[in-house]
């Protein structure tokens, strides 16, 4: 009972962290797209605001949840040791170092340092989804690995 209860706390975890991921490279690609001028700082200090708030409200708890639950399962269910669950750890260590990207990102941008195109927060932002979609696959099939 204990082991479902820690599973549903992973998935809501995983869900908020997903969520954020995916929305904070399209808050970067708006904010990378203003053009400079009075209306361009409201709106440049608006998006600050957004960012932050998301990285340190959401992201970032969510993360560390998803973290200490995906830890407790792999060692209650003993899967700790099989192949698709050692492929999936080394995703979700390239994920969490996207996170830690997106964060340098957001003070960047707080910084006004962003030197980066709408473009570059495009192609980006792809980058969590094709790993989400690994990561899920890898957990929802366990297929085997020799």
């Amino acid at each position: 009972m204990l082991y479902d209860w820690i599973k549903a706390g992973h998935l809501i975890a995983l869900i908020a962290w997903m969520a954020a991921m995916l929305y904070l490279p399209r808050l970067f690609v708006y904010h990378a797209s203003l053009t400079p001028g009075p209306a361009a700082s409201a709106q440049s200090e608006t998006f600050k605001v957004m960012e932050r708030r998301l990285l340190k409200a959401i992201m970032t708890p969510a993360m560390i949840a998803t973290w200490i639950f995906g830890l407790t399962l792999s060692y209650l269910s003993g899967f700790y040791a099989a192949g698709w669950l050692q492929a999936k750890f080394v995703l979700v260590l390239i994920l969490s170092g996207m996170h830690g990207a997106f964060a340098r990102m957001v003070k960047d941008f707080a910084a006004d340092r962003n030197t980066r195109s709408p473009r570059f927060y495009r192609v980006i932002n792809e980058v969590p989804t094709v790993l989400m979609i690994v990561i899920v696959i890898l957990a929802a099939v366990k297929p085997a690995f020799r």
